[in-house]
């Protein structure tokens, strides 16, 4: 039996939004999802996010070089280090994003999937499916636990 798992997903919880800039909300989405650990100086997930949310507005999709170059002009734009800009690591990035059904890629183009909002796509393809999946699997090992 192999101990990796087929699913994970971190959640937390933070006090209610309140007059956050925009990318200060997008960092605490980010954090509440999982997609940033608390106190990490690299958050370029951030960034990647807020350009595939801008770019859903219009219903256009984007090549990770357009990503990356629009992170780049965020960064500069916000005063903020270029760390993470790397193409391998915007990439990995996007997978976190698409692991978490958030974008997704078609043809080595990426949006915001089905061009949805982040809370309808949390509500139907994070609550109602993967949480679930994971809960019911929490759940069948808990029983088997309780009959040995």
């Amino acid at each position: 039996m192999k101990e990796e798992a087929l699913a994970e997903i971190t959640l937390r919880k933070y006090e209610k939004p309140s007059d956050l800039k925009e990318r200060e909300l997008t960092k605490k989405v980010c954090l509440s999802l999982g997609l940033l650990q608390p106190g990490d100086s690299r958050d370029i997930v951030v960034d990647i996010l807020l350009v595939l949310k801008n770019a859903a507005k219009n219903k256009k999709i984007l090549t990770s070089d357009e990503i990356q170059e629009k992170v780049i002009d965020s960064r500069k734009k916000n005063n903020l280090e270029l760390k993470g800009i790397a193409e391998s690591n915007i990439r990995r990035q996007l997978k976190k994003l698409r692991d978490l059904f958030l974008i997704e890629k078609k043809s080595n183009q990426y949006n915001i999937t089905e061009f949805s909002s982040l809370s309808e796509i949390f509500n139907e393809k994070i609550e109602k499916f993967y949480l679930q999946s994971i809960i019911q699997r929490i759940k069948e090992y808990l029983e088997k636990f309780d009959k040995v």
